[in-house]
């Protein structure tokens, strides 16, 4: 299976869907990075709105949802979800390094202060 060449992912499929859910209501901590489409195109934000809501499910069922990354947070803005998950983040990647334990300037030159 698979995209085949010349063809572009713009969304996933309802059994992707299905599984994000699966995994996402089964973790007590969920930290999202990056959508599951191109959600900008209200044709192919099925997957994003699908993965957000399971966050948010999961955040209202009493676990951690964490967003993080600039066009995830817009996902949820989108929908107007930020306040049904735990944590929005704009930073993504610095979040993820921050996770991985690398010393992120910013964070250091305040640490300095």
């Amino acid at each position: 299976e698979g995209i085949p060449d010349g063809w572009e992912g713009m969304d996933c499929g309802p059994k992707s869907m299905a599984r994000f859910r699966e995994t996402v209501l089964a973790s007590a901590t969920v930290i999202w990075n990056g959508p599951a489409g191109v959600f900008e195109f209200d044709n192919f934000s099925h997957g994003t709105k699908a993965l957000l809501e399971a966050v948010a499910e999961t955040t209202a069922n009493g676990n951690v949802g964490i967003i993080g990354g600039g066009d995830s947070a817009t996902a949820a803005a989108k929908w107007d979800m930020e306040e049904k998950v735990s944590f929005v983040s704009t930073g993504g990647g610095a979040s993820l390094e921050l996770l991985e334990g690398k010393v992120l300037p910013g964070v250091a030159a305040l640490d300095d202060a």
